[in-house]
């Protein structure tokens, strides 16, 4: 960071910081994008289309299921995954294995979910899941109007909850007659009844299951699940389920990750919040109350368009379906103004804390001289930092691999199959990159050092609470997602103190909007191929943009000169390492 008052000039880009980055670039290649490609992973084949998984999920249901289209009907498809099975294989390092045998090609854990929202007087629930590679059928839901409980789509999308949990199976049926009526799906996916072991004893929630053990993947045998209703088949459910004592195990994880977000990461947040309004006050000498609020409109007018872009493909037409997508958005749009004024306070509070107390300049103004030259090489010194973030975040996964055996699964409530437009999800890197370092670096690492007396201490301290607020991802355990983001969040700390706050942001927003480009690249449809291109250099045109509007030898000096530190014995921070 440069003094305050004196020409801008950013740190010099070293030979040996290049290297860095080239050598983490190519770790995240081979370690991270290779195996997705080559193993059966996300991207390594592309998706069809919605409008053509519509299109397959009515000729099934019209030619097998007894349904009748009628003008004005409305089929919702969204993206669902079975997160608890792939995570048990994914635990036990058997994802290869299911995609060299094929089982993922007839018992998907990834399905286009397609339901019908219409005809109320005739159906409860009417859907079907498809490959979401291969478009073939992979189960069925069908219940007649008044014969069951109709689902929530949009609970079971965000949550994760499986529609057919809501369906009761009809017990008046005899074991003979249940057999008799799943017969022929069973032939119809090339099972012999005889042949099947029949579960009697797993009655639970479903009606009928039978089991072949001669197909399994790990300890877990394929079965054929069946619920019935009004004397027919109303669920089929082939394929795969997670053991319980995994499903036991990722609930009990779930329940420790909200506790670290609500006590490790939410409360202290908001305490770093009010000291940020408080200190805006305090320090409003030293800082500028309007320069923070174009990126705290800019913040809160992201979240938003984030927000509408993922309600509208997981709610349907019903008023009950709409009031549910109002009082979210309604919530959505407060939380938005809360986190927006968090980032609008840390920016000035922090801003006037660093100037004020440490005679230093962690964010410059855009008419101070050296600016544009300043700015481009912040872009520039956080493109390659991102490199080097990723290279470690890769070399944290396989030493957390091999210590902690870590392992994740899907997540489809985030996933940008169920967004309105898929292209808008790398708006999010901006987000992270505005307000994580607004607040947990920008503000967070002064304030915590007027405490501690410690930039170090103050920096590990801000990073566990950003560290404890991705514990929910669905990675495991839990344990291993705060250590990895450590190790991250103090290499952010490291940036920030060393080459200022615009350079930390870019160098958070390259690196989130390279992983979400590239998860757009492997949605393999030719919009969001481009739009994953284009969001790994948007950054770059960010910051040219605001360079040709601030080119050499047109900043101007401020007329008034900051008033600059108080006097004291150690006017500079002390290094981290």
């Amino acid at each position: 960071m440069n003094p305050v008052g004196q020409p801008l000039h950013q740190r010099p880009i070293s030979k040996r910081l290049v290297l860095a980055g080239l050598i983490g670039l190519i770790l995240f290649v081979i370690f991270q994008i290779v195996p997705s490609l080559t193993q059966g992973g996300p991207g390594s084949e592309p998706a069809i289309s919605k409008s053509e998984a519509r299109e397959k999920a009515v000729r099934f249901a019209a030619e097998q299921l007894g349904y009748i289209p009628e003008p004005g009907d409305h089929w919702i498809v969204t993206y669902k995954s079975d997160s608890s099975f792939y995570g048990y294989m994914s635990r036990k390092s058997l994802l290869e294995d299911y995609s060299k045998r094929k089982l993922d090609r007839r018992y998907p854990f990834d399905t286009f979910h397609a339901s019908l929202d219409s005809q109320e007087d005739k159906w409860a629930n009417l859907a079907v899941d498809l490959n979401m590679y291969t478009g073939e059928t992979a189960g069925f839901t069908r219940v007649p109007a008044g014969a069951g409980k109709q689902a929530n789509e949009t609970e079971a999308v965000l949550t994760g909850k499986d529609d057919s949990e809501d369906i009761v199976s009809d017990a008046s049926l005899t074991p003979q007659e249940k057999e008799q009526l799943a017969a022929p799906w069973l032939n119809k996916w090339g099972a012999d009844p005889s042949r099947l072991e029949r579960n009697s004893s797993s009655t639970g929630s479903y009606g009928l299951i039978y089991t072949d053990s001669s197909v399994k993947v790990g300890e877990v045998p394929l079965r054929y699940a069946f619920k019935f209703t009004a004397g027919e088949v109303s669920l089929f459910k082939p394929g795969f389920s997670a053991p319980e004592w995994h499903t036991d195990y990722v609930k009990s994880q779930v329940s420790s990750a909200t506790r670290f977000t609500l006590f490790g990461y939410g409360l202290p947040t908001f305490a770093l919040g009010v000291l940020a309004l408080i200190y805006s006050i305090l320090r409003r000498k030293h800082t500028s109350f309007a320069r923070g609020l174009f990126l705290s409109i800019a913040h809160f007018a992201i979240m938003m368009i984030s927000t509408y872009n993922m309600l509208p493909e997981t709610t349907g037409t019903a008023t009950v379906d709409r009031i549910t997508t109002i009082v979210m958005f309604i919530i959505y749009t407060l939380y938005s103004l809360l986190m927006s004024a968090l980032l609008y306070f840390s920016l000035v509070g922090g801003n006037g804390l660093w100037r004020k107390e440490e005679g230093l300049n962690p964010w410059p103004r855009s008419k101070e001289p050296g600016y544009g030259r300043y700015l481009m090489d912040s872009v520039y010194a956080g493109y390659i930092w991102a490199f080097v973030l990723l290279g470690v975040q890769t070399l944290m996964f396989i030493i957390l691999q091999y210590t902690l055996h870590n392992w994740s699964t899907t997540d489809a409530s985030q996933s940008p199959y169920n967004m309105r437009y898929a292209w808008l999800l790398p708006i999010v890197a901006w987000l992270a990159g505005l307000s994580e370092e607004a607040v947990y670096r920008l503000f967070g690492i002064r304030m915590l050092k007027k405490i501690v007396r410690s930039t170090l201490l103050a920096s590990l301290i801000t990073t566990l609470v950003w560290a404890f607020g991705h514990t929910l991802y669905p990675i495991y355990p839990i344990s291993s997602r705060p250590i990895e983001l450590t190790v991250i969040g103090l290499l952010f700390s490291y940036i920030f103190l060393r080459y200022g706050f615009i350079a930390v942001m870019f160098s958070h927003v390259v690196f989130d909007s390279l992983l979400m480009g590239i998860t757009l690249i492997f949605m393999r449809e030719p919009v969001n191929v481009i739009a994953g291109v284009i969001t790994i250099v948007i950054p770059l045109l960010v910051g040219y943009i605001v360079y040709l509007f601030n080119p050499p030898g047109k900043e101007i000096k401020p007329q008034s000169p900051d008033p600059g530190p108080e006097p004291g014995p150690n006017p500079q921070p002390e290094h981290m390492v």
